[in-house]
């Protein structure tokens, strides 16, 4: 008897409650809406990329790759900036870990950078010139320099799965210069 009161719980000693008494309100603050994206379903296709004529009859834009730098860049360079020589590198690495997003979509490359993600950098794929993959490390992450036609080269830096990004900007690069020369002559490819 005596084990069974020692064990059992004390009644509040106080009536009043720790919780508030109006209750939370259901709407969220301004700067708290959240950013809705809207992503049409995956289709069934057997091909990792999509073809010509899917691309070209979408009406909406589809997400390839959404994302940040690779953890990997981050760690090492965390790990190696216990040098000093290595600290400024180990800086530029958790900046880009914290502020740059990379977003690949169907229609158009997205770099979303700064401290409140408002500056914002959009090039359709019709405007690039040639795309280039540099490996990092032992290959598991790495960089994409996009060359621009006006000549102008993003440095796309510490890009996970790197050479499939890169494949797929290739391929939409072509995809966008076969379609504006096909709306060009009016007709599309023709043979004898």
């Amino acid at each position: 008897m005596v084990a069974a009161i020692l064990l059992s719980p004390s009644p509040p000693s106080h009536s009043r409650s720790i919780f508030p008494s109006k209750p939370f309100s259901k709407t969220l603050p301004l700067s708290r809406i959240p950013f809705k994206l809207f992503v049409s379903p995956k289709t069934s296709s057997s091909s990792k990329f999509p073809s010509s004529a899917a691309v070209g009859n979408q009406k909406e834009e589809r997400i390839f790759f959404d994302g940040g730098s690779h953890y990997g860049d981050l760690v090492t360079n965390l790990l190696l900036g216990f040098t000093l020589i290595w600290l400024p590198l180990t800086i530029a690495a958790v900046s880009r870990a914290f502020f740059l997003r990379y977003r690949f979509t169907n229609r158009r490359v997205t770099v979303i950078s700064g401290f409140t993600g408002q500056d914002r950098s959009d090039f359709p794929y019709s405007a690039i010139k040639d795309v280039q993959a540099v490996p990092r490390l032992i290959g598991e992450w790495g960089d994409i320099v996009v060359t621009l036609k006006d000549g102008t080269k993003v440095d796309i830096r510490g890009m996970p799965r790197f050479r499939m990004v890169a494949d797929y900007c290739l391929l939409m690069a072509e995809m966008a210069t076969k379609s504006s020369l096909e709306s060009k002559s009016g007709f599309g490819p023709r043979g004898f």
